[in-house]
């Protein structure tokens, strides 16, 4: 199972003109390693494509992305992840979304199919990233 980052989907749903070329071909390349996934926040990160909750639906079916819920486990040390953040001085006051994906990830042993790197190396460096060649 391979964990899809909001911004990879919007890439493609959005047709953004600088990576839905990649964005599709990591899809599609995801997609032979194994269950494409997105979890409840990554959901309403995307949501913000569609008018409709039906478009979303129909757009998350022809993808064969499937809706994985979030361990507990992965809440939890998502929470450890933002107190981390916190010392490190971060200026956030609210768990951000990064972390409830990272640690999910973590957790379910997923890699995260992203353009976001930074964040996920530096609070979860054992998830595997599948990014965009640098």
């Amino acid at each position: 199972m391979v964990l899809v980052d909001t911004n990879v989907l919007l890439d493609v749903f959005l047709n953004d003109p600088n990576w839905n070329r990649w964005s599709i071909e990591a899809l599609d390349a995801a997609s032979a390693r194994g269950q494409l996934a997105i979890n409840a926040v990554i959901y309403a990160e995307v949501s913000i494509a569609f008018v409709r909750i039906e478009e979303l639906e129909r757009a998350l079916t022809e993808a064969a992305v499937t809706i994985e819920p979030i361990p507990r486990e992965a809440l939890f040390l998502a929470g450890k992840a933002f107190l981390a953040y916190r010392k490190r001085h971060g200026s956030k006051t609210n768990v951000l979304p990064d972390f409830f994906v990272g640690a999910h990830a973590a957790v379910a042993e997923m890699p995260i199919l992203t353009r976001d790197i930074s964040r996920y190396r530096s609070y979860f460096p054992t998830v595997e990233l599948i990014t965009p060649p640098t």
